[in-house]
């Protein structure tokens, strides 16, 4: 190379429309780079490998059947509500406090009286044998292993005296009131009759929902999910424990359009339980809900999978929260997938934060050893991000430490 060239190299190299076109090709790279993607064809084999929630949804997906993985993913129409719940979340920054002692980070809550050591709450979740065949009694012994508060669906595949007996501790039965008022109430008493405290009513299921993603995965199963399940009503709760030895006569729907403010109100007078109204997402019926004498709010969109408003539910939560009062308790669920998720709605004002799909993905994949490493996960970054907030309990956590932009 002659003399000229390297100094006309040397020339161009140092020149501004060169730097320039380097720093444009800098910027067109992901910021911050993924430099450890995942591989999805390395699946984890052990609970163990989990580097956080998410790691067990696709190994999940390889245990369980196209449709039974379908019912668990699906959301409704679009999906943009499932997709919502989680773009929601980065609407909110945290705001940390410093030189806050948080040598000793206490994570415990008290929701009516009762104290649990996490804010993390198990949600009420359908069909969990259609996942691993422990079903909701591996979900009750993960829960008592970590004393979480937990939730049983009224179409669980357990019964609510087994739950109880499993978990060691009473759990709060979610209510389906059904389109029978006198099935509604005969569950009701039923739960009541098993030592729950609270029952859980969810008044966000009225159509029939579109899953569509349900429905192409079941297709491509090839298995008949009658014959597991039952198909159409009365034959699906037929098939449920919580329902044995109730007349089932005559339902054709698990939710009930005809269900008011007055519908809860004379279920008060049926059982002496603490009453809890799941599904609401408004402010005006969060003073409803007060006025009606209830006793607690979860904000929810039943995960994306009831209806498909676009909305998340952390997005409204301020709102709800504002409305219902100090006095009337609000928790959360929908679209929890990390510590800082819990940490933002805790500092909204939540009371605590109902998960879902999480601990089915630790289900479906490992069973009991699954579902406790989700929770375990979830509550070491739940932890983790309440000391980076300065927050040495959940108290401290307040509206100020989590900003909207």
């Amino acid at each position: 190379m002659t003399t000229a060239r390297r100094r006309f190299l040397g020339w161009l190299a140092a020149s501004p429309l060169v730097a320039s076109a380097g720093r444009s090709a800098a910027q067109s790279l992901p910021d911050p780079a993924i430099w450890a993607p995942r591989d999805p064809a390395r699946i984890i084999t052990s609970p163990a490998d989990a580097q956080n929630v998410f790691d067990f949804e696709p190994a999940m997906r390889k245990a369980v059947s196209p449709a039974h993985f379908g019912y668990m993913a699906t959301g409704t129409d679009d999906e943009a509500t499932l997709r919502a719940n989680r773009a929601g979340f980065q609407r909110y920054q945290l705001r940390p406090r410093r030189l806050i002692d948080v040598s000793q980070v206490d994570t415990s809550i008290e929701i009516f009286g009762e104290r649990y050591p996490s804010p993390i709450a198990i949600a009420p979740t359908a069909s969990n044998r259609a996942f691993h065949e422990d079903g909701e009694l591996a979900v009750a012994r993960a829960a008592r292993r970590g004393d979480h508060l937990q939730m049983l669906s009224t179409v669980a595949t357990t019964s609510v005296e087994a739950a109880n007996e499993a978990r060691g501790r009473p759990v709060w039965f979610q209510l389906y009131p059904t389109d029978k008022r006198e099935l509604g109430e005969a569950l009701a008493r039923r739960a009541e009759a098993a030592g729950c405290r609270t029952i859980v009513v969810t008044v966000d299921v009225l159509a029939r929902q579109n899953w569509e993603t349900y429905a192409r995965l079941w297709r491509a199963d090839g298995g008949n999910c009658g014959s597991c399940h039952g198909l159409g009503l009365p034959a699906f709760v037929a098939r449920k424990p919580n329902f044995a030895g109730l007349d089932i006569s005559g339902v054709s729907s698990t939710g009930a359009t005809s269900l008011t403010w007055d519908t809860l109100k004379r279920l008060r007078d049926v059982v002496k339980t603490r009453l809890v109204v799941k599904g609401l997402l408004a402010p005006e019926d969060a003073v409803l809900a007060s006025r009606a004498g209830m006793d607690g709010i979860i904000v929810s969109n039943h995960g994306g999978r009831s209806e498909d408003n676009g909305g998340s539910t952390i997005e409204v939560l301020p709102e709800v929260v504002a409305a219902a009062g100090a006095n009337l308790p609000v928790l959360v669920d929908s679209g929890f997938r990390r510590g800082t998720d819990i940490v933002k709605a805790l500092a909204i004002g939540a009371r605590a934060v109902c998960i879902g799909r999480p601990y089915l993905w630790g289900l479906g994949a490992f069973g009991q050893p699954g579902v406790e490493r989700v929770l375990e996960i979830l509550q070491r970054e739940t932890r983790a991000a309440m000391m980076q907030m300065g927050a040495p309990t959940v108290k401290a956590l307040v509206p100020a430490l989590a900003v909207r932009d």
